[in-house]
């Protein structure tokens, strides 16, 4: 039987909002219109440190860019995504390969193998949600 993927309750996911620090932004945008560069301003906003995650950015937000999660200069607490779902798989390799704690997947991000082989291997996964608008809900 083909295991189903199911979100962390709503109370896991105010604990994992309240005890993450730093967030790693995969696909940040620098341009404002992007959901992206909304919802990572809003995250600087409510306290939380982002590092942008993007090839083609030296810097965003005020934060300096790094091509790849394997680039990243210190510990993450969380790995959000804005990429299609095609890139995830990959993503989530790196994630396991950096023993990256927690993973979100935002809204349309949505990749049920990898997401189980993240948590699989220790991962908190959401999928398919917005970090954004469940902070305000929860927070």
């Amino acid at each position: 039987m083909n295991p189903s993927f199911v979100n962390p309750s709503m109370d896991e996911i105010r604990a994992l909002l309240q005890r993450i620090k730093t967030i790693a932004v995969v696909g940040l945008s620098a341009s404002a219109s992007r959901p992206s560069h909304g919802v990572a301003r809003a995250l600087q906003g409510f306290g939380y440190r982002i590092i942008p995650i993007n090839p083609t950015l030296s810097d965003v937000l005020g934060e300096k860019a790094y091509p790849s999660l394997r680039e990243l200069p210190e510990p993450v607490d969380l790995v959000d995504v804005f990429r299609e779902s095609s890139h995830v798989a990959g993503l989530v390799d790196e994630c396991i390969a950096l023993n990256l704690p927690a993973l979100w997947l935002q809204d349309g991000v949505v990749d049920r193998a990898a997401a189980l082989r993240a948590r699989a291997a220790g991962l908190t996964v959401v999928m398919d949600r917005c970090i954004y608008r469940d902070y305000v809900q929860l927070m």
